[in-house]
């Protein structure tokens, strides 16, 4: 038997249904956004700040940029999630995909209009300091 303060089962456990509404921890948003999960974008179209930040400053988009998730990242940034947003270091998501170095993320935020010369380092001199270069953002 549980009491009012018991979380009962989640009503989307094993379904693939979506249902009205799903109870939100906004903590998960950052897990969702590390693992790549494109259920992330349903919450943002639901309502989640697609510029939700942690503790750390490190944005959604800046998560899935970091771990490599290039089709999240333009999700993202559809839905107005800010591609040039700095952590509390002062490091941007151009940044941290030149120090992974993840192409494909790279080419999908550089399209994407980010900026290669915001953050410290910026993304400039991270792909200096690793002897590669950056691909030429689009001419608007």
């Amino acid at each position: 038997m549980s009491d009012a303060n018991t979380p009962g089962p989640d009503p989307t456990a094993g379904t693939s249904e979506k249902p009205d509404r799903l109870p939100v921890d906004l903590a998960q948003m950052f897990d969702l956004a590390r693992a790549g999960a494109d259920l992330l974008l349903e919450f943002v179209d639901a309502g989640v700040d697609p510029n939700l930040t942690n503790e750390q400053g490190d944005s959604l988009l800046m998560l899935a940029a970091y771990h490599g998730h290039a089709e999240l990242v333009r999700g993202l940034a559809a839905r107005g999630a800010d591609v040039d947003a700095l952590n509390l270091r002062g490091q941007s998501p151009l940044a941290g995909a030149v120090f992974k170095a993840n192409d494909t993320v790279i080419e999908a935020l550089v399209e994407l209009g980010a900026d290669p010369d915001v953050g410290v380092p910026t993304a400039r001199q991270t792909a200096q300091q690793f002897g590669r270069t950056l691909p030429e953002r689009p001419v608007a």
